[in-house]
């Protein structure tokens, strides 16, 4: 199929034709990943021994990219694979990329085969010809696309090696969210660095170019604050109770209730009770950051859905009450949830910003073949509106079809990826007509023309708010904000719109450089930034041996019953955590069955796992190589008490102690303390294992 490209999307390709590196900035919807697949083509039929990687940041973005980009166009010609995280290949990445000529898979996919020495499995950057990053503005501080162009800036800097071309994408640079030029220049010399690579835009064709991606109307739809909120007033005067409960030096530090500040001021005060081993401390923190929450639903979405958080959260722990501040903690909510519930069934007190939102999605959806996105800021959020939008009569009375849109993972608010990929296709098919979505739809996906595009009770950068209003493609198009009067919302959004001006002015600086200041400026950048990263690096090591393992000991996070040393914990595949003590079984207890759509190669899911003595979630279990299983613990679930101090952390990179390879052959484990039942003469091995994936253990350190 003959691929054929507007007259500004020739002109942005020009720069990588030549074989130089180069960042295209247009706008979403202007055909960046066309411009890419044109380069990519151009770039396999006439350089020798070619071989292109296509990088994405979303797992769904890796099939879009295939369907309706590069295999569309260049599968009859050269052997593309796609790969992505739920994909089996991923196992012999190395072995794929060897007899493909393009790949197209997630940032993260090839990080590990960079970082992995099995053959089938391994790769080099320069391995490649070409690599062509999406949405590139995300090359920046810990980011995967960062860590894999640390690589290649490194062997630049170092004159080692022929390396690959690079090709980024981006709808915006951003300013990093600095508000002056200069920074702002700054910024995007910073991003032209970390890429190596210039930015180019059309400047021939700006009228085109708008006349194809035109913006839409912007609608700032306020509303009056309601004058009494008695739900609320008695979330709040709860909220002051467990102020009272705790010393009286806590409560008075918090800042207003109600507030992403305060929402902070509560997750460290939860921290530093779990520093102090101070549980009534830690715990009243833990619960009024819930209720902190529900005042959060309760100001974006229906009184219900906030009672509906606590009602939740309190039933799962009714039957684990361990002390008096449990016992308190419960009896309060106990006490109030029938006055709770009553005050939220009263249709007199509801949100108005509702109101509003049902006034635009009627007006919107008058016409049958409106299309339309709400972003909303959580996952919850988008199920509480999803909830609200299929149990509204006027909603339905203009046939409203719609379906929620969150990032994959294995919460209970999370999709699958199949399930993902089932609600874009019915968005694209017609069976939708309403997206409620987190900001995973903000980006990247190819999803049909909306005219409507609604911000529900969301702070984002400007990088978002022009992704977000770049949906809006349709003619006459709508992006709404609905807010409250003088709220953060309206203030943000007019930050957002100087920042897009911002960094608009701050890519035409850079870009009217002269090529020589130019590459001496990035050429500075990267010498210095390899500095950094070397001795970031050193620190790290070092931080790694701060401690001898036996130094530190593992507490639930919960109840601060000590669980295990440090010594005791191996690593597997660097990304599981596992306790190879045989008495770690004596403080956890099992429960269902935990169920992944993925299949791994090395591991299997097994059952929940919690402490036995206040049932503190831990994790789950894994069988692992078919051999043993090991229940997993989620490290956030942990304190770590060092010689120094007890606290706790969010990834097991940032220990402060070595945890060795796990070969149970050399452990000396007794396997028949651990044995399951015989199946095919196998026997299984159980031993504790921490992962990576989300983590809330207290680990404490012996002096």
């Amino acid at each position: 199929m003959e691929l054929r490209l507007r007259p500004y999307q020739e002109e942005v390709v020009q720069a990588a034709l030549r074989g130089e590196n180069s960042i295209i900035w247009l706008p979403t919807g202007g055909g960046k990943t066309r411009a890419a697949v044109y380069v990519a083509e151009k770039h396999l039929e006439t350089k020798a021994n070619a071989k292109v990687a296509v990088l994405v940041n979303k797992v769904h973005l890796v099939d879009q990219h295939y369907m309706k980009e590069f295999g569309h166009y260049l599968r009859h010609k050269y052997r593309i694979k796609a790969i992505s995280g739920d994909s089996s290949e991923k196992d012999f990445f190395g072995r794929l990329v060897r007899v493909s000529d393009l790949v197209i898979c997630t940032a993260q996919i090839l990080e590990n085969a960079l970082n992995n020495m099995d053959e089938d499995k391994h790769v080099e950057i320069t391995d490649f010809t070409l690599l062509i990053i999406d949405e590139c503005h995300h090359t920046n501080k810990e980011s995967v696309y960062n860590k894999i162009m640390w690589r290649y800036v490194e062997k630049k800097v170092r004159k080692e090696g022929r390396l690959p071309q690079i090709l980024g994408l981006t709808a915006s640079p951003g300013t990093g969210g600095n508000k002056s030029l200069d920074k702002a220049v700054e910024h995007v010399l910073q991003i032209c660095a970390n890429l190596d690579s210039k930015i180019v835009s059309t400047k021939n064709y700006t009228p085109m170019l708008q006349n194809f991606v035109p913006k839409p109307k912007k609608e700032y739809d306020i509303v009056e604050r309601r004058d009494k909120d008695p739900f609320g007033d008695h979330l709040k005067s709860m909220m002051l109770m467990i102020h009272e409960f705790m010393p009286a030096t806590v409560g008075s530090s918090l800042r207003e209730l109600g507030t992403q500040e305060y929402e902070a001021d509560v997750v460290e005060l939860e921290k530093a009770g779990v520093k102090v081993k101070n549980r009534l401390i830690a715990q009243c923190a833990l619960h009024l950051r819930k209720y902190n929450d529900a005042l959060l639903i309760n100001d974006t979405i229906r009184m219900v859905d906030a009672f509906r958080v606590l009602e939740e959260f309190y039933n799962t722990r009714s039957s684990k009450l361990l002390d008096g501040t449990d016992i308190f903690l419960q009896g309060l909510f106990d006490e109030n949830s029938l006055e709770l519930k009553h005050l939220a069934s009263d249709a007199r007190y509801e949100n108005p910003k509702l109101a509003q939102l049902q006034s635009r999605l009627l007006e919107e959806f008058q016409d049958t073949n409106s299309r339309g996105i709400i972003f909303s800021k959580t996952r919850r959020g988008t199920h509480c509106l999803n909830d609200w939008v299929k149990t509204n009569r006027e909603l339905q009375r203009v046939n409203i079809t719609a379906g929620i849109l969150t990032g994959a993972g294995n919460g209970a608010n999370n999709m699958t990826q199949t399930e993902q990929k089932s609600v874009i296709s019915h968005f694209r098919q017609g069976y939708l007509n309403l997206l409620i979505s987190t900001s995973v739809a903000e980006e990247g996906l190819d999803i049909p023309e909306c005219n409507l595009v609604v911000r529900y009770g969301l702070l984002t950068n400007e990088i978002a708010q022009q992704q977000a209003s770049g949906r809006a493609r349709a003619s006459n198009s709508v992006y709404s904000v609905v807010a409250d009067v003088g709220g953060r919302e309206v203030r943000k959004e007019l930050v957002n719109e100087y920042l897009e001006d911002l960094t608009a002015r701050a890519i035409d600086e850079v870009q009217r450089m002269s090529p020589v200041d130019f590459r001496h400026k990035v050429f500075e950048l990267q010498k210095t930034a390899v500095v950094i990263r070397m001795e970031a690096e050193r620190k790290r090591d070092a931080k790694k041996q701060r401690y001898s393992p036996g130094q530190v000991q593992l507490q639930c996070r919960s109840c601060f019953a000590s669980v295990c040393s440090g010594g005791d914990i191996r690593k597997i595949e660097n990304s599981h955590h596992v306790n190879v003590n045989t008495e770690f079984k004596n403080h956890y207890k099992v429960g269902g069955q935990v169920n992944m759509e993925r299949t791994f190669e090395d591991w299997e899911p097994g059952r929940i796992i919690s402490c036995r003595r206040c049932g503190e979630d831990w994790g789950f279990e894994i069988k692992f190589k078919k051999v043993a299983i090991l229940p997993c613990l989620k490290i956030k679930s942990f304190s770590f008490n060092t010689p120094k101090e007890t606290k706790p952390y969010k990834k097991w990179k940032d220990v402060e102690f070595q945890r060795p390879r796990c070969n149970i052959a050399d452990e000396g484990i007794e396997m028949d303390e651990w044995t399951l039942p015989r199946r095919q003469n196998q026997k299984f091995l159980l031993a504790p294992c921490c992962m990576s994936l989300q983590t809330n253990l207290c680990v404490s350190v012996m002096a």
